[in-house]
């Protein structure tokens, strides 16, 4: 997952930095950019929860394989 998250906020920093994009010229948000910079988020929180609940399970036994 790590992979896919340098991905998408690489893409977002390169959108942002591209001169002849609209956005950039007017000074304005690029939309693209920060759906790409909040999927990168979501997926972040989403592992991390992933990886807690886990934990739980494994603290607790509940893992029997």
């Amino acid at each position: 997952m790590n992979d896919l998250v340098y991905r998408l906020r690489k893409r977002s920093e390169i959108r942002r930095q591209i001169p002849t994009r609209k956005s950039v010229q007017n000074n304005e948000p690029d939309r693209i950019a920060d759906l790409l910079d909040e999927a990168a988020k979501e997926i972040e929180t989403l592992t991390a929860e992933c990886d807690r609940l886990y934990r739980i399970i494994e603290l607790n036994g509940l893992n029997k394989s």
